[in-house]
């Protein structure tokens, strides 16, 4: 069985091929880890000290692509993090989801039997402007699988323990930001997910049979009484700025969507087109998207002896540094 994984060296695909190695899921060379990175580079090098087989491929060129594909039985699909495609409402096929396209498409061609996306933990449909690209790439996958071209999975990745200075205010500098009060367009629960726990579950789901995953579509997100929303996680900072001798409280403060979009415009000098795509998450957020109830993370991780790791225990960490 051989295994491609697009963004070997990301936050996601580093965690999934790296607990594919330690897990001992499979063998490294039957591992196959996509880079844009060039032969000789040190992210090649490092990919390849692995031991897994290293292959050029970008998602603006299908061609290498579908060469890097060719002998690959499952393909795992990190999302671009090419975010900037998404701004200003982007059209369909314009959007994150023409790089998904350009891959899947290769896939298909190049002979690949199952496509593994990473898709995002919020609702479909949803009011998140940063789940867009993901719904329409779920729905052209969808296509090729009914039309019996390819066999496809679908992870929704809970939202990363490790981002959440992202949500509060886009972002919060954990070692410079002077603010006590950030003003955000609106709050939610969300059942923050460790991208090493993600890293475990997708392996997993990566080298289990492939008939107990086809055509399924799940959440790979911890349980929801572990949630919390932004205003918590203010409080979480607050306790570990107290406790590291840094910094004072921080503070959550709602402001609607349109204030939230002046604010980091106007007064904090951000780009419009990336707040105006960024600020409709906390619609979705005041929606309860990110409140998931799924058992599949903490199955997969206790089949293997973990436990997830909680938002407490990385939100400390971070602050601390």
């Amino acid at each position: 069985m051989s295994i491609a994984i697009i963004g070997a060296t990301g936050k996601l695909g580093g965690a999934t091929l790296s607990a594919l190695l330690s897990q001992k899921l499979a063998p490294a060379s039957n591992i196959v880890a996509l880079t844009s990175s060039a032969p000789g580079s040190d992210k090649w090098q490092q990919l390849e000290s692995k031991g897994v087989q290293v292959r050029h491929a970008t998602f603006e060129d299908a061609a290498s692509l579908e060469k890097s594909l060719r002998g690959v039985e499952r393909f795992f699909l990190v999302s671009t993090p090419r975010i900037e495609l998404d701004y200003n409402d982007a059209p369909p096929g314009s959007g994150r989801e023409k790089h998904h396209k350009t891959a899947i498409d290769a896939a298909v061609a190049a002979g690949v039997g199952h496509v593994y996306y990473s898709s995002l933990g919020f609702g479909n449909p949803s009011k998140s402007g940063v789940m867009r690209a993901h719904i329409r790439t779920e729905a052209y996958l969808e296509s090729l699988q009914k039309d019996g071209k390819v066999k496809v999975t679908v992870l929704r990745e809970g939202l990363y323990n490790e981002s959440w200075p992202l949500y509060l205010g886009y972002f919060f500098d954990m070692q410079n930001d002077e603010r006590g009060t950030v003003k955000l367009g609106g709050d939610g629960k969300i059942c923050w997910t460790a991208i090493a726990d993600l890293g475990v579950a997708n392996a997993l789901v990566l080298t289990q049979p492939a008939e107990e995953w086809a055509g399924k579509t799940c959440h790979l997100s911890t349980a929801p009484e572990g949630a919390r929303d932004m205003k918590e996680i203010a409080a979480l900072v607050s306790e570990a700025r107290k406790e590291s001798g840094k910094k004072p409280e921080v503070k959550v403060e709602i402001v609607g969507r349109k204030e939230h979009e002046r604010h980091y415009v106007e007064d904090r000098g951000m780009d419009r087109p990336a707040v105006e795509w960024w600020a409709a998450t906390y619609d979705a957020l005041e929606d309860g998207e990110c409140l998931i109830d799924d058992s599949t993370l903490g199955r997969l991780l206790g089949s293997v002896g973990k436990t997830a790791v909680p938002i407490e225990e990385t939100v400390k960490a971070m602050v601390s540094k």
